[in-house]
């Protein structure tokens, strides 16, 4: 028997509490109220607390919440500090070498440290004040759809048992119905990934590449390292053909904010972004900036770095979609938030004319991929076009691209107007039963954790007796062939130790054992849904509210 869901009507619907949604909620906001005009406008959260899931290494160019809100400074806005000092070493394995000077896409003069946990936080208060209603343990599960326009969401049900049984605190999810729907989940949204290939969003787009962002805060017993001082790193522990860096951010209350990227275009089928992150701490100038202090918050994060020629399009009928689930970050400068809230900002404009003429179909959508392209942010992911397809051929090609780049307006190695790209997971290469290993960190639990202890300060909850949230197809396929083919990457990319080959050869040669799923850890990152080499893991979310508490993240 079908389960008897309640229904919620809107005007519009943002999926997603980012600051995406959350700009495009508060713009949409401003316009009603400027006109007289009540509107629905429901913002939902999968996290128990706004805020809870978000993470980012923050360095905040305010050039679009200055446009949303002019006082957003004088009205609180939780920053931590003015940047300062602003620096870019490249670490050898014993040593540093500290740029002359900063690269003009670096130059963080102006931009301010934040924690995205709190800024979202924040902003969903300033939307709420607008009359917009904000929504928390709200996963958004499936898009509902008349023909191929999307008219609303059906969120997660909840108390549903490892067999899928309903238990004795059953509560069946809610169909939220729109005339618009605007998602803006971050990257490898799972309401996206059921949008672009019906709509075929990505007709010819590059493919995304992504990297996977692992990060701590540190609380420190002095001011040796004092709010508002940034650092990026190249170079150790990565090795050269595979992309990367680190970067370190002073914060208030002595929190030292440290993170590794690693591209999800790696090679090495043992290539894990947890452990560049351990390895990166164990750099005698970065032990030294550590030495004395605790870890005390960890997370982790995909990253969208196929820049401007993968950015899907944008809207369809009854949709549109923001911020990183379509590519609105520029990994040349290291930034998407400002670009994610120009795009709910667009989105949100977008809308307020299509409620005006009633009329929620492509043709009217299209005025946001068109506000898009008279934007600053068009100028901005255009000139960093080329960024990460440069690094194809290692890091120094990928350096001196970007150099060039940066004068040229973009233009891959100062001369070609546009690089391919391929998707991330098929760089990695075969390496049979037993490929060779990246090092590793020496685990004290000091200065360096393992998974689980990371996992732990993450404040990941999830409640045992319910559904994995992570759908891997075929299970035969991660014994009898990633097995001998890759040596089971998962293993090794989850950042969470989620999986847990339990794999081995009998005396026939052949590979006998079990996948080990323990969803418990997940930490939300979306790591395995991009980099598995056969695509057969899907991520979607939880019971509402579970997951990780990302607080200062």
């Amino acid at each position: 028997m079908a389960a008897q869901r309640d229904q919620l009507e809107v005007d519009v619907l943002f999926v997603g509490a980012g600051p995406a949604s959350l700009a495009g909620a508060i713009r949409l906001g401003q316009l009603a109220k400027a006109a007289g005009r009540e509107l629905e406008i429901l913002v939902i959260e999968k996290a128990a607390e706004i805020g809870n899931h978000g993470l980012s290494g923050l360095v905040l160019d305010p050039r679009a919440i200055s446009e949303l809100m002019p006082d957003w400074l004088e009205n609180g806005a939780p920053i931590e500090a003015p940047v300062g000092r602003d620096e870019m070493w490249f670490l050898t394995k014993g040593g540093k070498i500290k740029a002359p000077f900063t690269p003009p896409p670096l130059n963080n003069h102006g931009k301010y440290v934040s924690s995205l946990q709190r800024l979202t936080k924040w902003m969903a208060a300033q939307a709420e004040e607008l009359g917009v209603q904000v929504f928390g343990e709200f996963p958004g599960q499936e898009l509902l759809w008349d023909g191929d326009r999307v008219i609303g969401v059906r969120t997660g049900d909840k108390g549903v048992d490892h067999n899928g049984n309903p238990k004795s605190n059953y509560e069946p999810g809610a169909d939220l119905l729109a005339k618009i729907v605007i998602l803006g989940e971050g990257p490898r949204g799972t309401l996206a990934k059921q949008a672009i290939p019906r709509l075929d969003l990505d007709a010819g787009k590059e493919p995304m590449v992504y990297a996977a962002g692992v990060k701590e805060l540190w609380q420190v017993p002095d001011d040796r390292f004092p709010a508002g001082t940034v650092i990026h790193t190249l170079g150790y522990p990565l090795p050269p053909e595979t992309f990367g860096g680190g970067f370190i951010y002073g914060m208030k209350d002595r929190i030292i904010d440290i993170g590794h990227v690693t591209g999800l275009d790696y090679k090495n089928p043992t290539t894990d972004p947890h452990n560049e992150l351990q390895r990166m701490k164990e750099h005698p100038e970065i032990r030294k900036l550590l030495d004395g202090g605790k870890m005390v918050r960890y997370g982790a994060k995909a990253i969208p770095e196929g820049g401007f020629f993968a950015m899907i399009r944008p809207y369809a009928d009854g949709l549109m979609i923001t911020g990183d689930s379509a590519g609105f970050l520029n990994g040349m400068r290291l930034k998407g938030v400002h670009l994610a809230m120009k795009s709910g900002m667009m989105a949100a404009e977008t809308a307020w004319d299509a409620l005006q003429a009633e009329n929620y179909e492509v043709k009217t959508l299209a005025a946001y991929e068109e506000r898009f392209r008279n934007s600053w942010a068009y100028t901005e992911m255009r000139s960093a076009r080329n960024f990460h397809q440069g690094f194809e051929h290692g890091m120094w090609a990928g350096v001196l691209n970007a150099g060039l780049a940066t004068f040229t307006g973009g233009r891959a190695f100062g001369v070609i107007d546009k690089l391919s790209q391929k998707p991330g997971y098929e760089h990695m290469q075969k390496a049979g039963y037993k490929p060779k290993e990246t090092p590793r960190a020496q685990i004290d639990s000091v200065l360096t954790f393992d998974k689980l202890t990371d996992v732990y300060n993450s404040g990941t909850m999830h409640e045992e007796d319910q559904p994995s949230h992570l759908k891997v197809a075929d299970t035969n396929i991660c014994r009898d062939r990633c097995t001998v083919e890759y040596g089971n990457p998962c293993a090794y990319f989850c950042p969470a130790a989620v999986y847990e080959p339990l794999f081995e050869k009998n005396g026939d040669g052949k590979v006998d054992g079990r996948l080990q799923i323990n969803f418990t850890n997940c930490v939300h990152c979306k790591t395995c849904d991009i980099a598995d080499p056969y695509q057969i893991i899907t991520w979607v979310p939880p019971q509402g509210g579970e997951g990780p508490v990302y607080t200062g993240m």
